[in-house]
């Protein structure tokens, strides 16, 4: 059973201020929760020989060691959930790729335990039928926990790509789905965000939406007619304009295509639509989502298919990472610059009078690479950012005297309305 984190966190209240932007309005707050940081990754390991064993072959390497998602996962109406955070094998050298925060403390942070187990993750890709590199995760509504497992290891595609879905509540694993080849770019590919699809009234799953940031597509998988198939345009493409990152002064270069996808809830009842971007690109991309179900569009896997459909919604003027829809149809996204967290209504034009900082924070929130809006023991929705200065360990490299890796939260109503944090 997943251990718990005992979270140490405060409430800040937040002063609501309105500055008319060249790039947005602003909701300006001091602070969201803090819930997890740490100056590296805090590892455990089945015993003191297997973590020497891994340091002496090189398959342990803390500099590598970078988290890039959290999501969090409410059992049952308890408070305190189980938090979980991926660490992507850019490299060798990250001994596991999906972990969960545990209660212990040390002295870097909180331990880390592999999550489903250390065996799942321990042949960094020898093995196909556990886990080779994770980039993000998203648990659905009924309790289960999906895991897009890219298959390669600095573009060596060690095994096919795939998903698994794994009910939280024992453990098991209720779903597999592994990449047919013509799918992906063996050696460019690196799927990195899964967007599930839930029917509206049960927990069935009607589609599976997977980013693949390199390879510049994303693959669809209708789960009940056991079909896939992939979107490719210059839409899903990265722009020349957005190839540097600058953040906290620090430039590096990413030239990633679609990383993030999010759906319009079912709740609004207006036509649904899948809404996409590049990480290194300002626009912000919408397709109806009936478009993006129908097989019979995209048999040819032709650039131009249905590119009449695609629409280019408006531009930010800054890279955005992760993504994440509230259950009103609030699209929030974690900035690059500056950093923040800025959140558009999806029932308005995106514009630059739309858009809407809700908090910035160039210490905390520095490449935010993982945004969750989850339910609480409540019932209430809360918004969960993961940030790790990936400037730093893309250029000169982590201070590990400094805190490197944050989690924070705050309830979306609160951060929305600019009332307190809880």
């Amino acid at each position: 059973m997943v251990q718990h984190l005992i979270t140490f966190s405060f409430c800040v209240c937040f002063c609501l201020r309105f500055l008319l932007a060249s790039s947005a309005q602003h909701v300006q707050a001091q602070a969201l929760d803090s819930v997890y940081q740490a100056y590296n990754l805090e590892l455990a390991f089945p015993s003191d020989l297997e973590r020497d064993r891994v340091l002496r072959e090189g398959l342990y390497d803390p500099a590598n060691v970078i988290p890039i998602d959290v999501d969090v996962y409410y059992k049952h109406g308890d408070p305190t959930p189980s938090i979980f955070l991926t660490i992507p094998r850019f490299a060798k050298g990250v001994p596991y790729s999906l972990a969960y925060v545990t209660n212990e403390m040390k002295p870097n942070g909180t331990l880390l335990q592999a999550y489903p187990s250390y065996e799942w993750h321990k042949t960094h890709g020898a093995d196909c039928n556990g886990l080779t590199s994770v980039y993000r995760t998203q648990i659905d509504d009924c309790g289960r926990l999906w895991i897009l497992d890219s298959g390669e290891i600095d573009f060596v595609q060690l095994c096919a790509p795939q998903l698994y879905a794994i009910d939280l509540e024992n453990g098991q694993v209720v779903h597999q789905y592994r990449m047919p080849k013509r799918l992906y770019k063996e050696g460019v590919s690196r799927f990195v965000s899964p967007t599930i699809e839930l029917d509206s009234h049960n927990c069935d799953v009607g589609f599976v939406y997977m980013a693949d940031s390199i390879g510049d597509g994303i693959v669809v998988y209708d789960v009940a007619a056991q079909q896939s198939w992939r979107i490719e345009n210059k839409y899903t493409y990265p722009h020349p304009d957005f190839g540097t990152f600058t953040i906290s002064g620090d430039s590096f270069q990413l030239w990633d295509g679609t990383v993030s996808t999010t759906l319009t809830p079912h709740a609004l009842g207006v036509k649904r639509m899948m809404y996409f971007h590049s990480l290194s690109s300002d626009w912000q991309m919408a397709i109806p989502l009936d478009v993006v179900n129908n097989a019979s569009n995209w048999k040819l896997n032709d650039v131009s298919a249905a590119l009449d459909q695609f629409v280019v919604l408006g531009k930010r003027g800054s890279q955005c990472v992760a993504a994440a829809m509230s259950e009103t149809g609030m699209l929030l996204c974690g900035l690059v610059k500056p950093a923040s967290i800025l959140a558009w209504n999806t029932q308005t034009p995106y514009t630059h009078q739309n858009l809407v900082m809700l908090i910035e924070d160039e210490e905390r929130l520095q490449f935010t690479s993982g945004l969750k809006i989850v339910r609480n023991h409540e019932g209430k929705e809360e918004l969960w950012a993961l940030s790790n200065r990936l400037q730093k360990a893309f250029g000169a490299g982590l201070n590990f005297k400094e805190i490197n890796f944050r989690i924070q939260k705050c309830g979306v109503q609160e951060l929305l309305s600019g009332g307190p944090c809880y």
